[in-house]
């Protein structure tokens, strides 16, 4: 196959999987990997040859990327303590416990090989916890713990991933130089990613072009990935912390039409690059599952069925472990005092779902060992790689949503609270604005008044009239553009204040981002 039939292959296989998506109304992730694994039985399916390490350069910058812009760091500093026990802790249980797993199932596999396996899988994935968690109505607190763990957890998962691979290449590991090089890649990528996002924030200051913002949006990432990986530390910490930076920064520092172009390019890019990864393994599936000719079907599956329950169930007790032993030994659960819910317990325990993410690091595997000779079990490890995502992605994903039901998890208000109390305080910076206007007499009497009554229906409604916003009067159009910037000014200073959540300050930013764009 040429570029161009490769391209085309791939366009037309994403959109028939974002079109069953949207038609039987569940997470793209879903229907990725199910369409992914289809397309693994077609004939004589054509196979596209690629460099193994340019899967995790292309795919992981954006996504961690993404995922870093829209965590909360306000909720992300409160729940600090769950998401490193969650990030690191849980990691490091998941890569023990599923590798000791793979090396009871194959004993030949070497001890560095199966620990490869479990530090691919060990995290769950930012992508399809947003996608699923997104269309729930659960508790804030577990939201922000599950989206910061599934964050954080891609650089843990992946700096030992990349130990584990260096031992199988070098066939040599040492337990102490490993926890000082961990700790050195961590912290390096971190300065790194941090240097790289006030750097871009001072840039995206000078700029004043759309588009070029955009692209300087858009290459932030990859920057950051490869200063980081040249200098030999943490490629994937130094996006998650240029990210979080730059979140931070852009409600202040980016326009509202680059913000509505930029949204739609960030949604675009990211499904593409899951749905090339998804459609790259089924489309390598065929030839695995044929070198693994020696393994019966049924034992494949039955390796991957175990792999799946070990990774599951060492998710199970970690976070039971971790949310009810310091209340034992503290006394507090004899006192009876109030903690989590237990429902909110288990579901934060079922949300394991793998992604992208693991399926990047198992395609970005080694072809050979330094010698020349192949890598250990390599197409074993990318079959059940595949396995467990699959299970989770469609086991956990799609019973989401009953267990909240049946577990009566109860409904988060806080945020509609939130909202409502900042649309009041929106609406009254924009009538200040107004009212001076008015007193200036920058505006007729009559433009002012019915402005003021446009933006005190707009609590209500929660936009403006259609008919008032395409006035074309000049004092009108002013008056409404000033009002709309007395209020993103006022969303401004009330995030700051921590009176209102990122959540929040996202919808109403959007709201706003398209009510100027209609002036």
């Amino acid at each position: 196959m040429n570029l161009l039939e490769v391209l085309l292959y791939l366009m037309l296989c994403s959109l028939a999987l974002g079109w069953i998506a949207r038609h039987f109304n569940f997470p793209y992730p879903i229907a990725l990997v199910v369409g992914g694994g289809a397309l693994g039985f077609v004939p004589e399916l054509p196979q596209l040859k690629f460099d193994p390490q340019f899967i995790l350069v292309l795919v992981l910058p954006p996504i961690l990327y993404q995922a870093a812009l829209l965590t909360s760091w306000r909720d992300f500093k409160a729940s600090v303590r769950p998401i490193s026990l969650l990030a690191i802790g849980l990691v490091i249980a998941t890569t023990l416990a599923v590798g000791g797993a793979l090396k009871f199932l194959v004993p030949d596999i070497p001890w560095a090989a199966a620990f490869v396996l479990g530090a691919i899988v060990s995290p769950p994935d930012a992508v399809a916890a947003t996608a699923i968690l997104s269309r729930l109505n659960i508790p804030r607190r577990v939201v922000t713990v599950l989206e910061g763990e599934s964050l954080v957890n891609d650089a843990s998962g992946l700096v030992l991933y990349k130990f584990a691979v260096a031992a199988v290449l070098t066939g040599t590991f040492s337990l102490l130089d490993a926890s000082v090089q961990f700790a050195g890649v961590a912290i390096g990528g971190a300065i790194i990613g941090l240097l790289a996002g006030w750097l871009f924030v001072f840039i995206h200051r000078h700029l004043g072009d759309v588009f070029i913002e955009v692209l300087t949006s858009l290459s932030v990432p990859y920057i950051a990935y490869i200063a980081a990986e040249s200098l030999h530390v943490s490629g994937v910490l130094a996006v998650v912390a240029a990210g979080l930076v730059r979140g931070r920064y852009s409600p202040e520092i980016v326009s509202a039409e680059m913000r509505i172009i930029a949204r739609s390019a960030w949604n675009l890019i990211v499904f593409m690059l899951n749905s090339l990864v998804f459609i790259l393994i089924g489309m390598q599936l065929s030839g695995i599952t044929g070198r693994l000719g020696g393994h019966a079907t049924a034992e494949l599956l039955l390796d991957g069925a175990l792999v799946t329950t070990v990774a599951i169930l060492v998710r199970f007790a970690w976070i039971y472990l971790a949310t009810y032993a310091p209340r034992v030994l503290s006394g507090r659960l004899r006192r009876r005092e109030p903690g989590l819910p237990e429902a909110e317990v288990f579901i934060m325990s079922w949300c394991g779902m793998r992604g992208i993410v693991s399926l990047a690091a198992a395609l970005a595997l080694p072809l050979a060992l330094e010698d020349g000779s192949p890598f250990p079990q390599r197409d074993l490890i990318i079959f059940l790689t595949f396995v467990v995502i699959a299970a989770t992605l469609v086991l956990q994903g799609l019973t989401l949503a009953p267990l909240i039901r049946i577990l009566n998890v109860g409904t988060d208000w806080s945020v509609q609270e939130e909202e409502s109390r900042a649309k009041l305080a929106l609406t009254k910076a924009a009538m200040t604005a107004i009212d001076e206007a008015a007193r200036n007499g920058k505006v007729p009497d009559d433009v002012a008044e019915r402005i003021r009554a446009e933006f005190a229906e707009k609590v209500t409604i929660g936009v403006a009239t259609g008919e008032s916003l395409h006035v074309r009067a000049d004092p009108a159009r002013l008056l409404r553009r000033a009002a709309i910037e007395a209020e993103r000014r006022e969303l401004i200073r009330i995030w700051r204040e921590n009176q209102i959540s990122d959540d929040v300050l996202h919808h109403l930013e959007e709201d706003l981002d398209y009510q100027e764009s209609r002036l």
